[in-house]
């Protein structure tokens, strides 16, 4: 009876931590379901409900982000740019297109704070074979400086070619940074940054896993790919450095993809996405690009930089906007499709208001879980009229949206949550009729190689299938 008062004591502590959880997740989870969700196991299961709930109910995610951000730590919000020149006659290009995107215009400058920018022009690169000698040779002709990010960056036969390039670029005096993720790295050994080092050429990873400091994160990567040289000549798309997207004569296949070549101002945009993520990981400011008014071509394009050390999900806003806009036809090539509410409802109400959605996926990933998870989606689609078609081997990696006949997204992200969501990704956004038309055509040849699927087939899975793909569902948050 003694101590009959700290059991008492500890009773009223254990339902004190309880209300004072709830109190956090009412306040600040947005969603309501899942706050009514982790309200009740907080005040139901005591000490171990609370224990759950900050372990995983919390955005840490997006806290560091944020927490970064304010702490001058780089990765800044960007705002919105005055341009004169080549931006100045972005509202004259686009009269064609603002009957359709004024709605997705208004939405994407105050999204983005980047300007649209004309004068651009697009060469798509198809694989490796097509994207790593045009990539190789811009560094070979580069005058001022190289900057290069790159999520995976393998030491195989490619990975060393760039290497050696790099160390010729600084050996001739020019300015060469090189952004590797601590993570992405670990795909092959030796590591690409030592290989670097030994070569002299300038090289920082991307958030290294410590015990102090920013941590150890699994998330919080940096899965851009950027190649900018002089500020005028830009790369981006999907593909890593390796020789895992060479096709032509892979024995295995190789890994497809397409990169981009961009000539013109957005360039400028895509140096200053790799000076905050340089600024992030090594505290060096390099100096910000002037935007130039030197036009190469006619297309209007925007890059966008997205990640947690936003308040929202940038890309996705984007994507939904740019879906409820879609009068015609919408075209979706993925790698790896785990879609959240919101997604799915764009995409089911644009097939319902008689726009022609297709959906362009591979039938074999090289993420199993990922896979499976995707498969428990695809019943809700279809039965919409959603199109969905299945891509035979080799393994395509390709992210590409296109939205009628006019506009283009390209870029890094997946869309699933880790790109969504967890990940730093770069993506550009593209008005041009005749660079939609030419995604529009390989779109079409990947299509008609590709084979459909039926409502009827996603129904007839097995039993255990189901619940196998059911099951990989529930860790769809975390994929």
């Amino acid at each position: 009876m003694a101590y009959a008062w700290l059991e008492d004591l500890f009773w009223l502590l254990l339902v004190g931590y309880g209300v004072l959880t709830a109190w956090h997740a009412l306040l600040y989870k947005r969603d309501p379901r899942a706050a009514l969700g982790w309200i009740v196991t907080a005040l139901a299961i005591p000490g171990i409900g609370p224990v759950l709930y900050w372990l995983l109910g919390v955005n840490r995610i997006r806290t560091r982000g944020r927490g970064w951000q304010e702490g001058g730590q780089g990765l800044p919000m960007r705002v919105a740019q005055q341009v004169d020149g080549a931006g100045a006659m972005v509202p004259t290009a686009l009269a064609s297109y603002r009957e359709c995107y004024a709605p997705y215009l208004d939405l994407a400058e105050a999204v983005t704070r980047r300007p649209l920018l004309c004068g651009n022009d697009i060469e798509i690169l198809f694989n490796g074979d097509g994207a790593y000698p045009a990539m190789l040779q811009a560094v070979e002709d580069a005058h001022r400086h190289i900057y290069l990010s790159s999520y995976i960056f393998e030491s195989n036969a490619t990975g060393r070619r760039f290497v050696e390039a790099l160390a010729r670029a600084v050996k001739r005096g020019v300015e060469v940074r090189v952004l590797v993720d601590a993570l992405g790295e670990c795909y092959s050994w030796p590591r690409i940054s030592s290989l670097l080092h030994r070569h002299n050429v300038p090289v920082a990873r991307f958030l290294p896993f410590s015990l102090g400091g920013r941590g150890m994160h699994f998330n919080l990567r940096n899965h851009r790919k950027l190649l900018v040289v002089d500020g005028r000549l830009g790369f981006t798309g999907g593909m890593n450095i390796g020789d895992r997207h060479l096709v032509a004569g892979a024995s295995v296949g190789g890994v497809k993809d397409l990169h981009f070549r961009i000539a013109g101002p957005v360039a400028g945009q895509m140096r200053d996405a790799f000076c905050e993520d340089w600024a992030f990981a090594t505290g060096e400011r390099l100096s910000p690009s002037a935007v130039s008014d030197d036009t190469a071509g006619q297309a209007i394009c925007r890059g966008i930089s997205a990640g947690p050390n936003e308040d929202f999900e940038k890309l996705h806003w984007l994507l939904t906007g740019v879906l409820a806009v879609a009068r015609q036809r919408v075209c979706i090539m993925t790698p790896y499709f785990i879609p959240d509410r919101g997604l799915m409802t764009a995409l089911n109400s644009a097939a319902l208001r008689g726009v022609e959605v297709e959906l362009l996926l591979p039938e074999r990933s090289n993420l199993p879980l990922v896979h499976w998870a995707s498969r428990s989606y695809l019943w809700e689609l279809l039965q919409y009229g959603v199109r969905i078609y299945w891509q035979p081997p080799p393994f395509d990696h390709t992210k590409l949206l296109l939205v009628d006949h006019q506009y283009s997204q390209v870029g890094s992200a997946n869309l699933d949550p880790r790109s969504l969501r967890l990940n730093f990704e770069f993506n550009l956004e593209i008005f041009d009729a005749a660079v939609n038309a030419r995604l529009a055509g390989h779109f079409a040849a990947c299509r008609n190689a590709a084979r459909r699927v039926t409502l009827e087939e996603v129904d007839g899975r097995p039993l255990p299938v189901k619940m196998r793909d059911a099951t990989a569902k529930l860790f769809s948050p975390y994929l």
